[in-house]
């Protein structure tokens, strides 16, 4: 199958919608708020949303073509010791899309806009997503603290966990 990862435009957000959805990752009660959301980060400077899209018969549903999307975050202060910088958001890839490396390949391209504009990159997640954690290890992320929540993240069981990954040098 054959995929494109590449920014997000307005036009997106009800294919990044769908795959939300179809993740179970948001209701649709509240799926308007959701692209809402998702307009707001696609249409700010500071930050960076990337779809993977679909093509030819890989998207037999049809639809939008978008299989999957991530987005960054830029927080201009800091939050104890997580830091003012450029975080990592989610990442969701449809259930029927999954396995095919396109949760590495969008951090990937996040990572590659995070370091154009910092030295650093930040990441918070759930003490307990392994697979995450497992995924984020490739790109030198370290743990700095753990918690009940980082900026406006909180945690399903009460504990998050803080990264941080250094750009990496020529």
């Amino acid at each position: 199958m054959d995929f494109t990862i590449r920014p997000a435009d307005p036009s997106d957000v009800a294919g990044i919608l769908a795959a939300d959805l179809a993740a179970g990752r948001t209701s649709s009660a509240d799926a308007e708020r959701f692209a809402a959301g998702i307009s707001a980060a696609v249409a700010d400077p500071a930050r960076l949303v990337v779809v993977a899209e679909a093509h030819d018969d890989a998207n037999a549903e049809g639809g939008s073509g978008v299989v999957g999307w991530a987005k960054t975050h830029f927080w201009d202060y800091p939050d104890g010791l997580a830091l003012a910088g450029h975080y990592l958001g989610g990442v969701t890839v449809r259930p029927d899309f999954r396995r095919r490396g396109l949760a590495a390949e969008l951090t990937a391209v996040r990572l590659g806009w995070i370091w154009e504009q910092a030295e650093e990159a930040w990441y918070v997640v759930n003490a307990r997503n392994e697979a995450s954690l497992a995924l984020h290890r490739k790109w030198g992320f370290r743990e700095v603290a753990r918690g009940g929540g980082f900026h406006t993240v909180t945690f399903d069981g009460g504990e998050g966990v803080l990264l941080m990954a250094a750009r990496p040098r020529d």
